[in-house]
């Protein structure tokens, strides 16, 4: 029997939570609503999930507190779902672990969609056949979906993991803007958007965590990016 997808709705709005968790269940879903932060905390404690919606504005404990919790322990996809407009609440979302930002009010259309491109590349991801790739200290354990950098091991997001995927498979190869995007998001590139840049410098940062003194990704000025040797 195939097994149950679990999407945690972490939304203190019971209206929006319940349309959401509607059109979860129309898609086959198994969702479970969630009105804090603190909620989230316990079911998030108390199995596993496949993705997280979660929005920002929550009581007593926010949002961006909960996807914190959530990166420490893990990279389950979480999708943020919020209000909030200003393009550097997005980008610190981005920067902190979120997979995807979608804005209120929004399209139920579009966040179906985003859901099930998000789990398709999750689900993608985890049935990749077993191999470890290698380069300076850094181990990406295809099968595990695991880095490890000086044996540190790295708490990445989706998108960060398949970026270095795809960069540590072929690492003389410089892959354009372009090229990152429409391989790890699987959409066509429009050319203005800065996503990539975000999380571009959100990995580097990550990796340069485990060791400040090495380099890893390196950025060919008007080209795009690849392994440094």
């Amino acid at each position: 029997m195939e097994q149950s997808t679990n999407i945690l709705v972490v939304e203190d709005d019971n209206d929006i939570n319940q349309l959401l968790c509607r059109m979860l269940t129309k898609s086959q879903y198994h969702p479970q609503p969630a009105y804090s932060g603190t909620e989230a905390l316990l079911y998030l404690k108390q199995q596993d999930w496949d993705l997280v919606l979660l929005d920002l504005m929550l009581p007593g404990m926010a949002g961006e507190q909960v996807l914190t919790n959530i990166r420490e322990k893990g990279s389950i996809p979480v999708m943020i779902i919020s209000a909030k407009e200003e393009k550097q609440t997005k980008i610190t979302s981005l920067r902190a672990g979120a997979d995807d930002f979608i804005t209120k009010p929004f399209d139920l259309d579009e966040v179906s969609a985003r859901i099930d491109a998000l789990l398709r590349r999750y689900k993608h991801t985890k049935e990749t056949p077993s191999q470890l790739l290698t380069h300076k200290d850094i181990e990406l354990h295809v099968e595990e979906k695991t880095v490890y950098v000086n044996d540190i091991h790295l708490t990445l997001t989706i998108r960060e993991y398949k970026i270095l995927l795809l960069l540590m498979t072929t690492p003389q190869k410089v892959f354009s803007k372009a090229n990152v995007f429409e391989s790890v998001w699987e959409e066509p590139f429009h050319g203005d958007d800065n996503t990539v840049n975000v999380h571009i410098s959100n990995l580097r940062t990550k990796l340069g965590n485990a060791n400040p003194e090495a380099e890893y990704i390196e950025t060919i000025w008007g080209m795009g990016y690849r392994m440094k040797s």
